[in-house]
């Protein structure tokens, strides 16, 4: 059992983590030339907050998203009125984690079929920003793929710091992390800025599928420190219609919800460049 360490935006936290930790090689796994964001000039930072609707787009899909998580309640036998249900109650409906664990096997494997929204507007609009093709499938999985995150007030419903990069389906792709509600300086996801360009040396991690936080397997390592020490993370914070859209080899994750009374709800979008 390890303690996993960290700031964010200079708050520390900090949670135990089970998994077996080692110091990479001495390689750098993001390339620098012609991978998604190398056209940007952010391409340093790894990240950027960028306008991700237009007109009615944003309030359709969050509709959409609403419709999905209701579904998923009462596939689980929660009663609930569909017109007086908001999303920032989830934790009022949902208050045990092994409810919480068959709520997200559901939302965290969806496709965009699942949506009464066109995904491929974002995919088209962020490929446009990006200056390459874009496109929502996934080849070595054979589908779409996209996540809605839920994470209740003073929970551990987070990832651990991580790259998705160490997937290999996820190594040439953009990260897009869309805020759908209860998202803010106490929620928002955060991120630790330039460390895409960490050699993997300088980073103490498990493998994939490697840690354990809270009873919960991650497909994707736990980060536990760099070479530098303790991570320094922010939240980039992005509003109601804006998108953080980053590398995958940036460090990211660890967003626990301080907000006391709001569930905070998310849409990972993660898009593959041709």
């Amino acid at each position: 059992m390890k303690t996993c360490s960290i700031y964010i935006d200079e708050e520390a936290f900090e949670f135990n983590v089970e998994g077996d930790f080692f110091w990479g090689e001495n390689k750098l796994l993001y390339k620098k030339e012609n991978n998604v964001i190398s056209k940007m000039p952010w391409q340093k930072e790894g990240f950027k907050v960028v306008e991700a609707f237009r007109n009615e787009e944003f309030d359709i899909l969050k509709k959409s998203i609403k419709k999905i998580i209701i579904n998923a309640l009462k596939e689980n036998n929660i009663e609930i009125n569909d017109s007086s249900f908001v999303l920032e109650d989830y934790h009022k409906y949902v208050t045990t984690n092994e409810l919480h664990n068959k709520i997200i096997s559901i939302t965290r494997n969806l496709e965009i079929d699942d949506f009464d929204f066109d995904i491929d507007l974002l995919t088209k609009r962020f490929g446009d920003i990006l200056g390459y093709k874009l496109t929502s499938w996934v080849e070595e999985l054979k589908k779409t793929h996209i996540q809605i995150r839920i994470s209740r007030p003073d929970s551990l419903d987070i990832n651990p710091p991580h790259r998705d990069g160490y997937l290999s389906y996820w190594e040439d792709i953009i990260n897009v992390w869309l805020p759908i509600c209860g998202c803010n300086k106490k929620s928002s996801l955060p991120v630790l800025p330039g460390s895409h360009l960490l050699p993997e040396n300088e980073i103490l991690r498990t493998e994939n599928k490697g840690a354990k936080i809270n009873g919960n397997i991650y497909h994707v390592p736990c980060i536990l420190e760099t070479s530098n020490g303790i991570m320094s993370m922010r939240r980039p914070n992005p509003k109601e219609g804006e998108a953080l859209i980053f590398t995958p080899f940036l460090i990211h994750g660890a967003a626990i919800n301080q907000n006391k009374d709001l569930t905070r709800i998310s849409l990972e979008l993660r898009f593959p460049k041709l």
